[in-house]
């Protein structure tokens, strides 16, 4: 396997670099132009998390712009591009926010993001029912496609922890309705519109999302509820391997790309010395010297604050207990659903979990690489989602024919 980098780095910050990879890759579905991607924040130096913001936000800001304006002259094809690409964009200003200690703008930034994703579905060509999925007492909000050429073939989309709903449209939405799939997005617990306007947090255990999901899909006109599959991107990965091991009426499953272990990503980034405090039960030393340690580290710090805030834990040790929940050791023996897992060379975030969970699924499940040779190198393959699309669904189709 090669371990050279698989194309150009955009920042030599690392974590900007794969959030530009993934907006430019996303362009390929029409959520996102290159250029003018790489205009706005190639300005921006590594350490200026506010210009990072702001760079995102005026990018937004004229796209929506544009979207309002193609609206108004009744130009609805221009307007529908143009609103996706301010979602977008808004998903990653979101994100950029979310990591900072003051948060008095996230929810308005996140309200224009909502407002440009509105715009898309009001606009767009493609047909498109807004939903209130049945869930716990309560609803998730859902948004069905349906493509031009119906084949009763389902596909429901779980979202990361922290993927826009523009971002799915350009992982498997696009690329689903050409190929005569429904596609049903939503925001589970801890996404988008649940953690930011409700506080709902994550939960692991997410048979208990999926399952309300597929009755309320299965119900649906023009659903062959023999040929329901789901996909997960992201830590979506996580949450349809641990939905798949109970409940088993799905037809095929995908996760983008295979996880195992959630917390890997978490504990391998903390020094051995402090994880065995953890484990020893000095939960309080534990928690004084990762604040000490973050004092040090404000990158470190904003990224904490971003990927802690959906689990809805107090402190530094609480949460990676909280993760450490969130494995499918135990249960991925479970799952008798056929399961297609992609595996990237060099991801960053879990890597060889793909392997890992292929060997605990070895009965039902095919394990799919993408290659540094082929661009398709990182998580989630983000300047290759056209190969990712193209492997997935010609899997699906052979599934579910």
């Amino acid at each position: 396997m090669s371990s050279a980098p698989s194309t150009h780095v955009f920042s030599k910050n690392a974590d900007r670099d794969y959030e530009i990879r993934c907006a430019v890759g996303h362009s390929v579905e029409g959520a996102g132009i290159p250029g003018e991607i790489l205009a706005a924040v190639t300005p921006v130096q590594s350490n200026d998390h506010e210009g990072w913001y702001q760079a995102w936000w005026r990018l937004a800001e004229r796209s929506l712009g544009i979207a309002q304006a193609a609206r108004a002259a009744e130009h609805h094809e221009s307007a529908a591009e143009a609103y996706l690409r301010a979602s977008a964009y808004y998903g990653i200003a979101v994100n950029a926010i979310s990591a900072l200690a003051q948060s008095d703008r996230l929810a308005p930034t996140f309200a224009r993001q909502q407002e440009a994703w509105s715009g898309f579905i009001a606009t767009t060509p493609v047909s498109v029912e807004e939903l209130a999925i049945p869930y716990d007492g309560e609803s998730l909000p859902g948004w069905f496609f349906r493509p031009d050429r119906p084949s009763g073939r389902t596909l429901v989309a779980v979202n990361g922890s922290d993927g826009s709903r523009a971002s799915v449209w350009a992982s498997c939405v696009a690329s689903g309705l050409r190929r005569g799939y429904n596609v049903l997005v939503f925001d589970g617990p801890g996404q988008q519109s649940q953690i930011f306007e409700k506080g709902v947090p994550f939960r692991l255990d997410w048979e208990h999302v999926l399952t309300p999901v597929y009755d309320f899909i299965a119900a649906q006109d023009g659903v062959d509820k023999s040929k329901i599959a789901v996909y997960g991107i992201s830590q979506g990965g996580y949450w349809v391997a641990r939905a798949l091991a109970f409940e088993h009426r799905f037809a095929a499953g995908v996760t983008d790309p295979g996880i195992v272990d959630v917390s890997a990503s978490w504990t391998s980034q903390i020094p051995k010395s402090m994880l065995k405090l953890l484990n020893a039960g000095s939960t309080q030393k534990f928690d004084r010297q990762m604040a000490l340690g973050m004092k040090f580290s404000p990158g470190t710090a904003r990224t904490w604050r971003f990927r802690a805030r959906p689990y809805g834990t107090e402190g530094y040790a609480e949460t990676i207990e909280a993760v450490r929940a969130y494995n499918v050791i135990e249960v991925a023996g479970q799952i008798t659903t056929p399961l297609l897992i992609l595996s990237p060379e060099q991801e960053q975030f879990w890597p060889g979990q793909g392997e890992r969970l292929a060997g605990l699924t070895g009965k039902v499940s095919t394990l799919v690489s993408f290659t540094a040779e082929e661009g398709a190198a990182e998580h989630c393959q983000p300047l290759a989602r056209g190969l990712a699309a193209q492997r997935m669904f010609d899997w699906l189709d052979e599934q579910l024919a």
